[in-house]
């Protein structure tokens, strides 16, 4: 399961990014709900969000790192809720994702805006969008015990667990 959710949102974050390369680079941004979500070309050399962006740092050794550790985590504790290992896969394939941009290019393609009003939302992309989501995922299952966690920790599935 953790295999096939990497893999559909690298292959998703890198049809994407390819996408937008094409369509988007040199172009004026495609409003897709009025100003509320627009793709809007554009890289990144930071890390999440532009932070960091123009410093001379190999950032491509967080992902790498992030990618080592997901898979060391999974392989000692086979035994993660589903939950746990959804969120996995989703920050693994985000992170493979931008991987790859930073070792081809040095950066990584963005293309998501979302705007409101004045505020205006960092740019992003698939794979940052799934890290993002697998990280509050991951953190939303640890905070509480999950319901099917009875071999995570050795305790009884719906013992002090809300809704269990």
């Amino acid at each position: 399961m953790v295999a096939v959710i990497a893999l559909a949102v690298l292959v998703c974050d890198q049809w994407t990014k390819r996408w937008a390369s094409h369509t988007l680079q040199n172009a004026a941004p495609i409003h897709v709900i009025g100003s509320l979500l627009q793709f809007s070309y554009t890289r990144n050399s930071g890390v999440a969000f532009g932070i960091g962006a123009g410093m001379h740092f190999p950032y491509w050794i967080f992902s790498a790192l992030a990618a080592v550790g997901i898979v060391a985590l999974l392989v000692m504790r086979p035994t993660q809720s589903a939950v746990r290992r959804v969120a996995l896969a989703l920050v693994l394939g985000g992170a493979i994702g931008n991987l790859i941009d930073r070792v081809r290019y040095g950066e990584v393609v963005d293309f998501i805006l979302l705007s409101w009003r004045r505020w205006q939302f960092p740019i992003f992309n698939v794979a940052d969008s799934a890290v993002t989501i697998g990280v509050a995922l991951f953190a939303l299952a640890w905070s509480g015990r999950p319901r099917d966690a009875g071999a995570d920790d050795g305790g009884v599935p719906g013992d002090g667990a809300i809704g269990g």
